[in-house]
């Protein structure tokens, strides 16, 4: 019996976005050719995630939803969850990609891109501004924090977390008690208003690009749809 891959994406207006999402979603399907895997979005753009969940459903009975989003925070709590709540014994829910290590290596990479340095160095800068979305959802931002941690392990810098929006602190205030040379790793999929917005509070400082369609996005992905497969047949 199939049981289908529906990533659920956050969405966006703007184009530079939604063309990265799709990308990394055609990655992880040449990772596993052998998987039907279709593309949802909790809000702004279409299909909607009830109404694919239920053509899915409709068609192989069995689906597996895996947020394509970085915290446990609303969007995995009400919209992710509630299709396995409004489809009991036929949708699954996956956790969120992040918090992971895997997200902190690239990460790592995406800053050393942006200053022209390899991951193990970093000596031009003292501290690092870890830039999420933010969210009102206290989940969310304790795994904003652990990917804080995670990254400050890596690159051997102090790594704090500033949010865009929501109840964490803003980036804006942490970048202004910031001392010595600051450096910003933008938390976000892809880009767009959030992303920008980074860039426009940064104002010089080095900001870098946000995680993107990478293949080991795409195989973290995968590897959350496994592991809610496993979980189910050890339910079973």
């Amino acid at each position: 019996m199939s049981v289908d891959l529906i990533a659920a994406a956050h969405g966006t207006a703007d184009p530079r976005g939604i063309r990265e999402v799709h990308e990394l979603v055609r990655m992880m399907a040449r990772l596993r050719p052998e998987l039907p895997i279709s593309l949802g979005f909790v809000d702004v753009d279409v299909p909607a995630l009830p109404s694919l969940v239920d053509r899915v459903v409709a068609d192989s009975n069995q689906a597996v939803v895996v947020p394509l989003l970085l915290s446990s925070g609303y969007h995995v709590a009400v919209d992710v969850l509630g299709e396995a709540a409004r489809r009991p014994g036929h949708v699954q829910a996956a956790a969120a990609l992040g918090p992971d290590p895997v997200l902190a290596q690239v990460l790592a990479d995406r800053l050393g891109e942006c200053l022209g340095e390899s991951r193990s160095s970093f000596d031009e800068v003292d501290q690092v501004v870890l830039a999420a979305a933010g969210s009102s959802d206290r989940r969310a931002l304790l795994d904003c924090s652990a990917t804080a941690a995670m990254l400050s392990t890596l690159i051997d810098r102090p790594v704090e977390v500033g949010c865009i929006s929501g109840a964490g602190e803003h980036l804006a205030p942490v970048l202004a008690r910031s001392t010595g040379r600051v450096a910003v790793a933008t938390y976000m999929l892809a880009p767009g208003f959030f992303a920008d917005r980074v860039h426009r509070i940064a104002g010089d400082l080095p900001v870098s690009a946000p995680l993107g369609a990478d293949p080991r996005v795409a195989g973290l992905a995968l590897a959350r749809y496994d592991a809610a497969r496993a979980l189910s047949a050890v339910a079973v």
